[in-house]
């Protein structure tokens, strides 16, 4: 990886060493063992080219420096950052333009565009929810379903985005939600188990119903997800966490045409499992302009 690539992902608040190594296993995985066949068939080892990757269809760009370390893990290339993580990806407007030798450039293209289009296609997806509740002072919060292995990058892109991120892990914030509850005997006795255990970590409790809600507060929760409520019961558990100072999340069985209609019930947060687990692929394309 070179300096400049390691600048642009850490710029980016990305690890660049985590960076490296998917680059590695994407493109071992991608040749397994052997070559590119076609370029090396139909590719002069010596010729020489420019490329760029090209959004086809109108986003937001995520992963340009994701992007370049595949690249660069296939051979040297020369490169410029047309656009940036987090704009608006114009259909025909370069992102990304690359000098190298051409089978480098073609033997990455498949590796790096599954990385790009993915990243991209979550921060689009992303700023779709952001724009519905655009105005509500409710923001669009991320989850833990995610790919495996993609994390930090899939919730990069929901920052890229407009989104905010919620747990990186099982390990930075507690979040009771209803197994736990069933095996610790009740919401209140699981909320009072996780603060006596992790005192010093936050703790959200799920609730179904407003009475749980009166439950979890009256204990002491630092955050209520108010999970597959309707729109009156949001509107009335919001106003008794708001009582307390305490933030609410809304949860479950949320789409992006009800989006703004929840948010206005004054929840703090939407919880969006989808703009990872579902989020379609933004469409870009590599065009090789010369040679």
């Amino acid at each position: 990886m070179t300096p400049e690539t390691r600048r642009a992902l850490e710029g980016a608040g990305l690890d660049a060493d985590a960076v490296a190594e998917l680059a590695r296993r994407t493109v071992a995985e991608d040749l397994a063992g052997g070559v590119d066949v076609t370029s090396a068939a139909t590719v002069p080892a010596d010729l020489r080219g420019i490329a760029a990757f090209v959004p086809r269809a109108a986003g937001v760009v995520a992963g340009i420096g994701v992007a370049m370390a595949v690249v660069e893990e296939v051979g040297d290339v020369v490169w410029r950052a047309v656009g940036t993580d987090g704009a608006a990806a114009v259909p025909g407007e370069p992102v990304l333009e690359m000098a190298g030798p051409v089978r480098t450039l073609l033997t990455a293209e498949r590796s790096a565009l599954n990385l790009l289009c993915h990243l991209s296609g979550i921060a689009t997806l992303t700023r779709a929810w952001a724009d519905a509740v655009a105005g509500t002072g409710t923001t669009i919060r991320d989850t833990r379903k995610t790919t495996p292995g993609l994390r930090a990058l899939e919730k990069f892109a929901v920052r890229m985005g407009g989104g905010a991120n919620h747990r990186m892990s099982l390990s930075d914030a507690a979040l009771v939600k209803d197994n736990h509850v069933v095996a610790a005997g009740g919401v209140a006795a699981a909320f009072q188990a996780v603060r006596t255990a992790f005192p010093g970590l936050p703790v959200e409790v799920e609730c179904d119903t407003v009475e749980q809600v009166r439950e979890v507060l009256e204990a002491g929760a630092d955050l209520v997800l108010l999970d597959n409520m309707s729109l009156p019961d949001l509107r009335a558990s919001v106003a008794l966490c708001r009582e307390r100072g305490v933030l609410t999340e809304a949860s479950g069985g949320l789409a992006l045409d009800v989006a703004r209609s929840v948010a206005e019930t004054g929840v703090d947060f939407l919880a969006v499992g989808a703009l990872t687990h579902s989020a379609p692929v933004l469409d870009l394309g590599l065009d090789l302009r010369s040679t």
